[in-house]
């Protein structure tokens, strides 16, 4: 066996003992009354862009599509999807104190104005979470009309 041989026997072994360490693909259960769509009452075209651009990874409702089977791009997106319930939970909007749920109502705002959410790396490949201008000014312009929000 050449050296080559065994490099690429090497990788190839690690790749597939790696197929044994996925993530935890379970969304937790919630009270549903804490949702945030639920709680603030969106217009439905408000509510249809959040749901298609934010959910998947601020809230109990992911969907993992067939490559979240595949490490270690599963173990990326299980990371991304982590930080984003952390960051943000739409499904856990009703636990958030006033102050912290106006602060991240700014934030949601702010990113999706400056084109930071949702994400590049997500909307590559969900193409129909990409938000046209017209979608974020929509968006931006209901959630500070949100009472309270700056």
């Amino acid at each position: 066996m050449t050296l080559k041989t065994k490099i690429i026997a090497g990788l190839v072994a690690v790749l597939v003992i790696m197929q044994f360490f996925g993530i935890d693909k379970e969304n937790p259960s919630y009270a549903a009354e804490n949702d945030f769509l639920a709680m603030t009452n969106p217009p439905e075209e408000i509510a249809q862009i959040i749901k298609t651009s934010c959910y998947d990874c601020h809230s109990y409702h992911t969907k993992y599509p067939w490559y979240t089977n595949v490490a270690p791009l599963s173990w990326w997106i299980g990371d991304h999807i982590e930080e984003g319930r952390e960051h943000f939970n739409l499904s856990e909007w009703g636990a958030y104190s006033e102050k912290k749920a106006l602060h991240k109502l700014e934030e949601f705002y702010e990113e999706v104005e400056e084109g930071e959410m949702p994400l590049t790396s997500y909307t590559l490949i969900h193409g129909e979470a990409s938000l046209s201008d017209e979608q974020v000014k929509k968006l931006v312009t209901w959630v500070k009309s949100l009472p309270g929000v700056k």
